[in-house]
């Protein structure tokens, strides 16, 4: 493999570029002539493919210079294969557990091989098939209190903090695509944009609504100053990969340094948007009760992260901020600023959640929850629901006290009709 020039990989050259690698062929064999290569062809952006004989298993993931879905129309950096590589390496220290191990990173051509994770499943697909994963909301509320935690001023020393915010700023391109798919271009007629015939009258209510429309820039604003903590920043159902008892988070390319609810409000507006597309999938028999189960998921994933967080706070605040010699070596209480913090994060979370409920309706890429409803009526009443309620956390999201309320609202919309 040339160390210098690019070059996409290929089930045909695959096994010759990578054959010599020792980390790679310690799992799979160094016997190409018996390794199984397929394409994954399920991504956005990158090249992903299987690498499987009789000795394991792995993936393999190379960035393209341009956005897969769209093509070479809109390039893209190589360079974000090394943002996910680094983030990846933070996720695993800061969550033990939590995220596939890598075999072996190569920066110029933009690969990946990492741990394949045999028998586990997209979560988007279980929630779609109305499955259900012991330990889900545990495990996910605890990585987004863990990763937040870690990797903010709470914790890390704020040389190191400092310098590392430094590097993911450069990840700029990868942030580019959240400012506008995500924060504005729902909001407006723009060109990649596309959504369900019969929904004109609820885009119509969005868009001409300013209130709704600046609180979304406001948290566009926190999105590019608040570099709060390093975030997985593309934490959806379809960056989780879930057996019937184990969860494993991937696909952290859009990591950056921002708000610590951001993770938490995109992971919520996915179990939201699984929740308000069950009718499509479900029948009357199995639905309510399996919609449910979605939201106890929401509330005890909430529990879980502020825990999780509590018990951080009080076993490794070890940064600058709210440092112990404030508060705890002169015999004050520190709980009051935790649950300013708390509170802080959720409302963030809330409007976030709002915001990618939007998004992954109107803007480019859409979720598999809604787009798998042949019905094209029965989905833009589905997806009404889902858009209606975003635009009301968005609103809302100081007055939003908890999960438990936010599942409430939940239920209220979910009874609604608005076409």
């Amino acid at each position: 493999m040339s160390p210098d020039k690019y070059e996409p990989l290929t089930i045909e050259t695959l096994a010759d570029r990578l054959g010599s690698v020792e980390a790679i062929c310690k799992i799979v064999g160094d016997d190409t002539s018996k390794w199984k290569i397929n394409e994954v062809g399920d991504g956005n952006l990158n090249l992903v493919y299987t690498v499987s004989s009789n000795s394991g298993n792995i993936i393999v993931k190379q960035a393209l210079p341009y956005v897969r879905l769209v093509g070479d129309s809109w390039p893209l950096p190589l360079s974000r294969s090394f943002y996910e590589h680094e983030v990846l390496v933070r996720q695993a220290k800061r969550d033990p557990g939590s995220v596939p191990e890598i075999y072996y990173f190569n920066k110029e051509q933009a690969i990946i091989a990492m741990e394949m994770l045999l028998p586990h499943v997209i979560l988007r697909k279980k929630l779609i098939a109305g499955d259900k994963i012991d330990g889900l909301a545990q495990r996910l509320g605890e990585f987004c209190a863990r990763t937040a935690f870690r990797g903010s001023d709470l914790s890390l020393q704020t040389a190191d903090k400092k310098s590392d915010t430094a590097m993911f700023q450069g990840n700029l391109a990868l942030m580019a695509i959240t400012e506008s798919l995500v924060f504005t271009d729902p909001y407006f007629q723009a060109e990649m944009n596309h959504h369900t015939d019969g929904l004109d009258p609820v885009v119509k209510i969005l868009r001409s609504d300013v209130k709704m429309k600046s609180e979304a820039q406001r948290m566009l604003m926190k999105f590019t100053a608040n570099t709060e903590t390093l975030c997985h920043g593309d934490l959806h159902s379809g960056s989780v990969m879930c057996t019937d008892n184990e969860t494993k988070v991937i696909d952290p390319e859009f990591g950056y340094y921002g708000p610590m609810g951001f993770d938490i409000g995109m992971l919520i507006s996915n179990y939201l948007m699984a929740y308000f597309s069950q009718p499509g999938h479900r029948s009357s028999e199995t639905l309510l009760e399996y919609q449910n189960w979605i939201l106890e998921v929401i509330i005890e994933t909430c529990a879980a992260f502020q825990n999780e967080f509590k018990k951080l706070w009080n076993s490794e605040r070890t940064g600058i901020l709210f440092p112990r010699s404030m508060f705890e070596d002169q015999g004050d209480s520190s709980e009051f600023a935790l649950n300013n913090m708390l509170e802080h994060i959720w409302q963030d979370a809330v409007a976030i959640c709002g915001i990618e409920m939007h998004r992954r309706v109107l803007s480019l890429a859409h979720n598999a929850d809604f787009e798998e409803i042949d019905d094209a009526k029965k989905r833009s009443q589905l997806e009404a629901r889902n858009l209606m309620m975003g635009r009301d956390l968005i609103l809302n999201n100081k007055s939003i006290k908890n999960a438990s309320e936010l599942t409430d609202l939940a239920k209220k919309f979910n009874s609604e009709n608005y076409l």
